[in-house]
């Protein structure tokens, strides 16, 4: 080989990776933050990338996604928002949770565009400054699963009426727990009822709440819908059945998985609404420009099996108005 052809080869080879290296630059990266965890946040996931697909966007091919799940603990939010910012999204993605919105806000530069989906009020909790004109560089869905507690507590009602104590469980680190438990106690006293508030912040405090509840008697309980109890399902379920509970959550797919109710908007959909808009910002829409969207479709939940080992019979008039009954 002559030395002018060796020189032009190694040139050519050396080029490739930094070739290579554009190429990858030059494709978007999603950063998507979750207080959930991967399995459990299956559904919202595919739904988020469904969202990005109808707007041209698929992942690998002309999008590329970096996720990072806090697995349900809450205080692991701030450092993985930290984490996808170092590691230079081109936009930031907020969902499964809450407070995966409130603990990214004050991380991400006002330089990222950022969408969210969040069951919280997004105006009460800061993060936007309204739903028509949410700010600089954020916009969203919300789905606001608090403003629910009165229909979820008189399904409750009519399922287990001599319930006089309902249970509520929360976690007090949520940033929506205060409101959430007021919309309840609220809905709870409308209907006659006392409501008992038990708080697990961590896995292994789900047990001794529920003890808690059942050392009272108590048969019917109100599950918050929050990351941590999704991740932790299995054991709640388990604990539900042990003491004979009657359950229902805002929760989609709580129901599906063996609770007894599951009432509340659907977050799939919230999700793929939310990829919708990242794949719009993606284009170069401003967040500015893009009002908050609400998810408004509903879904009533019923799981017969759950309701057969409790004793139960539902209401002709309540499977009437279900959107899916488990058998």
């Amino acid at each position: 080989m002559k030395r002018r052809d060796l020189v032009l080869l190694l040139g050519g080879a050396m080029a490739m990776p930094q070739a290579l290296r554009a190429q990858q630059k030059a494709m978007p990266v999603i950063g998507y933050l979750s207080q959930r965890s991967p399995t459990d946040s299956a559904s919202i996931v595919a739904a988020f990338r469904k969202g990005l697909e109808e707007k041209g966007w698929v992942e690998g091919q002309n999008v590329a996604i970096e996720s990072r799940f806090a697995e349900g603990q809450i205080d692991r939010l701030p450092v993985l928002a930290s984490d996808l910012v170092q590691h230079g999204v081109d936009l930031f993605v907020a969902t499964g949770g809450t407070g995966s919105v409130v603990n990214a806000r004050p991380v991400v530069p006002h330089t990222i565009p950022m969408v969210f989906a969040m069951g919280g009020d997004p105006i009460k909790l800061g993060i936007v400054e309204s739903l028509a004109r949410p700010g600089d560089n954020i916009t969203g869905v919300a789905f606001l699963l608090s403003e629910l507690a009165p229909k979820q507590v008189e399904l409750l009602h009519q399922l287990v009426p001599k319930a006089a104590v309902i249970g509520f469980l929360v976690d007090p680190k949520d940033p929506v727990t205060e409101s959430d438990t007021k919309n309840a106690q609220a809905a709870a006293n409308l209907l006659g009822h006392e409501l008992v508030v038990v708080k697990a912040s961590g896995a292994s405090e789900i047990a001794p709440a529920f003890d808690a509840l059942a050392q009272q008697n108590i048969k019917a309980v109100f599950v918050n819908a929050d990351p941590l109890f999704n991740v932790n399902f299995p054991r709640i379920r388990e604990l539900a059945a042990r003491y004979g509970m009657a359950t229902i959550s805002s929760w989609e797919g709580f129901a599906s998985e063996g609770g007894l109710i599951s009432y509340g908007t659907s977050i799939d959909e919230a999700n793929r609404l939310l990829g919708v808009y990242a794949g719009r910002v993606l284009k170069g829409e401003k967040p500015a420009d893009l009002p908050v969207q609400q998810s408004v479709r509903f879904q009533l939940v019923i799981n017969l099996k759950t309701a057969r080992a409790l004793g139960l019979t539902i209401p002709l008039s309540v499977l009437a108005r279900a959107d899916e009954v488990i058998e």
